[in-house]
């Protein structure tokens, strides 16, 4: 069973830091690629940043050189790093297997960017 639980989220000022994890089930976390997705209001699920089983790393450019993914295999884990934080990153973060996502998702964390 699929399980995928979020935290790490909260209210920042713009240029603040925060640091997101998911814990996932151990038997899908360790030979998967995993990714972390952010869907603001209004707006389609994306894609921000991804990290290999191996743990080679994929930003989408308007995160990349702000944000740092990683992977924890003794923990299950994988975390987010966000710094230089802006209004724009405000949405609810997720994490999932990339490239084809779990149906399942977790519940997700809110950022939420003050200016």
């Amino acid at each position: 069973q699929v399980q995928l639980v979020e935290s790490g989220g909260g209210l920042v000022q713009a240029g603040g830091s925060l640091r997101l994890s998911c814990a996932a089930s151990g038997t899908i976390f360790r030979t998967n690629n995993m990714g972390w997705y952010r869907q603001a209001p209004g707006k389609q699920r994306e894609l921000v940043a991804r990290i290999t089983s191996g743990g080679n790393t994929f930003y989408v450019d308007s995160v990349k050189g702000r944000f740092t993914i990683s992977r924890d295999n003794t923990k299950n884990t994988v975390y987010l790093q966000m710094n230089s934080l802006k209004p724009e990153d405000t949405a609810v973060y997720y994490c999932n297997r990339t490239p084809m996502p779990f149906d399942y998702w977790g519940q997700g964390t809110q950022v939420t960017v003050s200016s």
